[in-house]
């Protein structure tokens, strides 16, 4: 009776060795800590593997149009789900918001950057210690466009303009500040908060109203269409566990809505 449980037993988990497979992601820098976290739990739970990369939404644009086999996109804005979609390059319904962001002004120095912001309107940057300001660079980073969109909206473009250096990412601007290669930088509040509370240096959570939402769109990929992990991720994108630990990180968790 022992023997024929193991069997059993062995039968049932090489079944669910079979059904677990890979799939590949591509996944915007922003969401870098969060999806790491989601990748663990989602092999955990599922058995199904994700590999994942990470950079900027605009070069990942460019390598999935030049035939990157990338099975989900998880980008950093809403429009280039939409664009990938319509060229038909991703599947028709399965777009849907996982995440919208928060920007934040930061530094690694504890008192630099008041609540309000204030530090853009200095008239002597450089006495302050400010020398380097990093942005991602809003050609083709979505949160780098938003930090544009602050500066401008503040009136304060021409004078930080000076100071100002890009990274290709939002994942490369935040390594600039936390390096001080630049003493103050527009990250994502998910690099340098958990559960609300900034982890170190000093920031100013930046009020929505200073740019347009970063609605954060997932979407299968063509490569994506067959593969049963790709699909099973989408899925646990819009779960319990997924979202409380997307909110963890300073997000709202999408609706999962498909689009």
């Amino acid at each position: 009776m022992k023997l024929r449980l193991l069997w059993v037993l062995a039968g049932s988990l090489m079944g669910a060795t079979t059904q677990a497979g890979e799939v590949m992601v591509a996944v915007a820098a922003n969401f870098t800590a969060p999806m790491q976290k989601i990748a663990q739990a989602f092999e955990q739970d599922t058995g199904h593997k994700a590999h994942l990369a990470f950079g900027a939404t605009g070069k990942f644009y460019a390598q999935i149009k030049n035939g990157a086999p990338f099975a989900v996109l998880l980008a950093a804005d809403d429009e280039t789900p939409a664009r990938l979609e319509k060229e038909g390059l991703a599947i028709a319904g399965t777009r849907f918001t996982y995440a919208t962001g928060r920007l934040a002004l930061w530094s690694k120095s504890p008192s630099l950057v008041d609540d309000k912001g204030e530090v853009l309107r200095s008239p002597n940057l450089d006495k302050l210690g400010i020398h380097k300001m990093a942005i991602a660079d809003p050609k083709i980073a979505p949160y780098g466009v938003a930090a544009m969109e602050v500066l401008n909206k503040m009136g304060v473009q021409a004078n930080v303009a000076p100071k100002l250096v890009q990274g290709e990412s939002i994942g490369q601007t935040y390594q600039f500040v936390s390096t001080e290669n630049a003493q103050l930088g527009f990250v994502a509040m998910s690099q340098i908060s958990f559960e609300g509370c900034v982890t170190q240096g000093s920031a100013w959570v930046v009020p929505q109203s200073l740019y347009t939402p970063l609605k954060q769109e997932a979407v299968l990929l063509n490569h994506g269409k067959d593969n049963a992990a790709a699909h099973a991720l989408l899925k646990y994108l819009q779960g319990d566990k997924a979202r409380t630990l997307i909110r963890q990180y300073g997000y709202t968790a999408g609706d999962g809505r498909s689009q």
